[in-house]
């Protein structure tokens, strides 16, 4: 056997890495888990036809992903097919399938190996890399040698699974197989993870130390590991992350552990953190626009008004204002003496940036405040606004940008809040219908509303054309010790 055919000597001679300039220097749980799944036979036959490779977050799992599909590319044969696969095309472009390009660049002795933009061609053994996004319909017919799956926890939707049927190891091949780099996922979620995950629980232990199961059934090799191996996984690393992950995304990400997909929102600590006992409701004359959510029932939910403003001197976002209303069903909320009367007073008293609202029962109300000069959005509550507006409540709340006045009512709702984790994110919701959490959502509306920045009726035109539609300057937020929160939304910062 050559030493490019010996997947641990490739590595060492071959596999050069361009922040270094040198050859990748595996570990030495690296190197077993590689020489159990790709030494061969005396057929010429590798082991296993499914292998997962898990273990913590930062563990070096993309580099291995791409080190086995740049090593397969080169040994296994002519007219090979190799896919890296991620739940969508960017994704798989800029994970295991870009590291493998990068490694290509940093050795010239490849240079018979051409990457584009979402191939790489063996010009010697017409093999083909190809990033792929899950879309299972165009990949049917596929001839895969080799199949690396990125982040398998979060192919829950059918195409995934459709996917992951359509792209199995190919019977005709000597060496087919499916090569899958994850951490863990989410119970009742990530099923398909879930099913392989168990199917590697009930074969044979073969290792302790690093957690290597082996169903032979299945043809399935297991690498669950959950100790942090690598250098740069330090004590001082795992503090800062415990300091600003919630316990159950820590143990997913640092522990490799199975969660739940719902946990509490935050904890109350972080949100007494942010009460201000001497802070009361802002009396009319503020001299800063107002932000406000307004979540909406008209039978059974409470309805809840919340408003909110930067604050230049403090450089955070206060709490200025919120009401709460609960309908019934026998007696149904009365809109006009209700919310249309409580914005009304708002827009008297205050300037008014913008009002975010959800349109589904709020659209003749909406259509008679904008008479009024009041600056109306919608903010529809499908699962991309909720993923987007609760990352931003959650940044202010725990980066301590956020100050309010005491409010047992608003703890109670906070209290009361979850989170469902997915692959999109994290949401606000409630673990039974009884609770109220109405509020909670019109503050993450306001907030979301105050972030975002966008279609705010302009300032009259003496302003300074260097003022923005709010009156203050784009940049960002600045934060306690340097601190800065960028991209939640990724749409704009702002300095107060």
């Amino acid at each position: 056997m050559s030493k490019r055919e010996d997947i641990i000597s490739f590595a060492e001679e071959e596999y050069i890495l361009p922040e270094t300039d040198k050859p990748i220097e595996l570990l030495n749980h690296q190197k077993r888990v590689l020489r159990d799944c790709f030494t061969k036979d005396n057929k010429g036959k590798f082991p296993y036809q499914n292998i997962i490779y898990s273990c913590p977050k930062k563990s070096g799992k993309t580099e291995i992903a791409s080190l086995v599909g740049l090593w397969y590319s080169l040994t296994q044969g002519k007219y090979n097919e190799i896919y890296f696969l991620a739940n969508d095309l960017e994704q798989s472009q800029s994970r295991g399938f870009k590291r493998a390009v990068n490694a290509i660049s940093a050795n010239r002795r490849l240079n018979w190996l051409i990457p584009k933009r979402s191939t790489i061609e063996n010009t010697r053994t017409f093999t083909e890399i190809q990033a792929l996004s899950s879309d299972y319909a165009g990949v049917a017919g596929a001839n895969p040698g080799l199949t690396i799956w990125d982040e398998l926890w979060a192919y829950f939707r059918e195409p995934s699974r459709r996917l992951w049927d359509e792209m199995s190891p190919v019977p005709t091949k000597l060496n087919s197989l499916r090569f899958i780099v994850t951490y863990a996922g989410f119970e009742g979620e990530s099923e398909l993870l879930w099913d392989l995950y168990q199917l590697g629980m009930t074969g044979e232990c073969i290792d302790e130390e690093y957690n290597i199961w082996v169903n032979k059934d299945a043809s399935l090799y297991m690498y669950w590991d959950h100790k942090p191996r690598m250098p740069w996984q330090t004590e001082e690393y795992y503090t800062q992350q415990r300091k600003t992950s919630r316990p159950n995304a820590y143990a997913r990400q640092h522990e490799n552990r199975w969660v739940s997909a719902v946990s509490g929102f935050i904890s109350m600590d972080a949100w007494d953190a942010c009460i201000n006992p001497e802070m009361a409701l802002t009396l009319p004359g503020l001299a800063e626009p107002l932000f406000i959510g307004v979540d909406i029932a008209t039978k059974r939910d409470s309805t809840a008004i919340v408003a909110v403003y930067w604050d230049k001197v403090l450089k955070r976002l206060r709490l200025a204002s919120h009401h709460i209303w609960q309908p019934s069903i026998k007696e149904p909320l009365d809109f006009e003496s209700t919310i249309e009367d409580y914005l009304l007073q708002l827009h008297k008293g205050f300037r008014i940036g913008a009002v975010y609202y959800d349109p589904s029962q709020f659209v003749r109300s909406a259509q008679f405040l904008r008479g009024w000069g009041i600056p109306l959005f919608e903010y529809t509550q499908v699962p991309t606004n909720l993923t987007t507006m609760t990352q931003t409540l959650f940044e202010l709340i725990r980066s301590k940008t956020l100050e309010m006045y005491p409010s047992p009512e608003l703890r109670k709702q906070c209290l009361d809040c979850v989170i469902i984790e997915g692959a999109r994110g994290m949401r606000i919701a409630k673990e039974k219908a009884s609770q109220k959490i109405d509020a909670i959502v019109a503050l993450a509306m306001a907030c979301q509303a105050a972030w975002d920045g966008a279609g705010i009726t302009p300032l009259p035109e003496s302003q300074p054309d260097s003022i923005s539609k709010w009156g203050f300057e784009p940049a960002s937020i600045s934060l306690v010790e340097g601190e800065e929160i960028s991209g939640i939304t990724g749409k704009s910062k702002w300095r107060i």
